[in-house]
């Protein structure tokens, strides 16, 4: 079995890469990172450290890595083989992306079995999004004829993989807890097999827990670690006043993952306090700064705090806490930011409701819009 996997970062060495490899695939890492590359071409193996309770350290072999940059007809005949394609690039890259596996889909031959394509990335129905970036780069002859050779399956992943240490070369810190959820249906009953994964009839749930739990409270650390000065995300959530802005937060989001979509409260609650104990892993040394960086688009419409506090303003359920969150994150002042930069730029040449209408993609009309209107505002001033 062979899986292709766009994005050699972190991510993609410690979490995605590193679970097909154990579900037994030969692992391809495509990537356009020119150094990385050739640093994992030149090495036999990289190691994966698990920090935390029932941690060690995995061992990952049996891997090859392309330049998608300057071997695309390499990749493409790589893809043309292979049984699974995924990436962790970010959403906003997916469209790059997408090309390439059209061209493979076109090449490949129709006696083999569907490919299996799934984004893992930190976005709601990443995978849609992918396919339709794929279905637009060919025309409607095309997709037509390269439709049935592909499976797009929509996933959510966690796996907190913090900043790493540049001596560490091409070895990852990650923490041992992980969660890659896979919806079932569009494979009917020919599943991939990878045994880490969880195969789920409604992936809905799964991805809003996880965004609306730990990206909404990992980055709700973020900004009230950096505002009162703290460095590390572990040494912000020792902080009582961090930990109770998170704490509020995710109670919030809690409330809304309940009457959204019928969690049980007391499994929700347990959730919630795994995630902080999560985040506050002395073993991660994670920075406010890299957990809050591109703060224009963690304050976009679908993202971890409008998506959850504009549903539950809908709900006329409280969401106090995540507007104050909202206005801590409009302090985050990072120069070398370039969305932090931008943010600073933007209410200052704004007014608040250009901004709210700008960065939140939320009108007028709305029930959150007055609100965010008061946040943006009390910042300025």
């Amino acid at each position: 079995m062979k899986a292709v996997h766009f994005g050699a970062g972190n991510i993609g060495r410690g979490f995605v890469g590193l679970l097909l490899h154990d579900a037994g695939y030969e692992v391809v890492f495509a990537d356009v990172n020119a150094e990385l590359i050739d640093a994992l071409n030149r090495a036999p193996s990289y190691q994966v450290h698990e920090v935390g309770d029932g941690g060690g350290v995995r061992t990952v072999t049996g891997y090859r890595a392309i330049n998608s940059a300057s071997s695309e007809n390499e990749l493409i005949a790589e893809i043309q083989t292979a049984d699974v394609v995924t990436t962790a690039v970010g959403p906003n890259i997916l469209r790059f992306v997408a090309p390439v596996i059209a061209r493979a889909l076109a090449l490949r031959d129709s006696g083999l079995p569907p490919l299996v394509v799934m984004a893992c990335e930190n976005a709601i129905n990443a995978t849609d999004l992918l396919k339709t970036e794929v279905q637009s780069s060919v025309g409607p002859d095309e997709w037509e004829a390269i439709a049935p050779r592909a499976i797009f399956a929509n996933t959510a992943v966690d796996r907190i993989v913090p900043g790493q240490d540049p001596a560490a070369g091409i070895d990852v810190t990650v923490e041992t807890f992980y969660e890659w959820v896979i919806e079932s249906p569009p494979f009917g009953d020919a599943r991939p097999e990878i045994p880490g994964a969880t195969f789920v009839d409604a992936l809905g749930p799964y991805i809003e827990r996880k965004l609306f739990t730990v990206n909404t409270g990992h980055a709700t650390a973020a900004y009230y670690g950096f505002a009162a000065g703290i460095d590390r995300i572990s040494d912000a959530l020792a902080a009582p006043r961090v930990a109770d802005a998170v704490r509020a937060v995710l109670e919030e989001t809690s409330a809304l993952l309940v009457a959204k979509h019928g969690i049980d409260p007391d499994v929700q609650r347990v959730y919630r306090e795994k995630i902080l104990g999560r985040f506050a892993n002395p073993h991660l040394p994670d920075t406010v700064q890299r957990v809050g960086r591109q703060p224009l688009r963690k304050l976009s419409r679908n993202e971890r705090f409008i998506g959850p506090a504009a549903e539950l303003a809908e709900r006329g359920i409280p969401r106090t806490a995540l507007l104050d969150a909202v206005g801590t994150a409009l302090r985050f002042d990072v120069a070398d930011d370039e969305q932090s930069v931008e943010m600073r730029s933007l209410l200052v040449e704004l007014d608040a409701p250009a901004f709210v209408e700008r960065v939140t993609g939320l009108a007028p009309g709305h029930p959150l819009f007055s609100e965010l209107v008061a946040v943006v505002s009390t910042s300025r001033a």
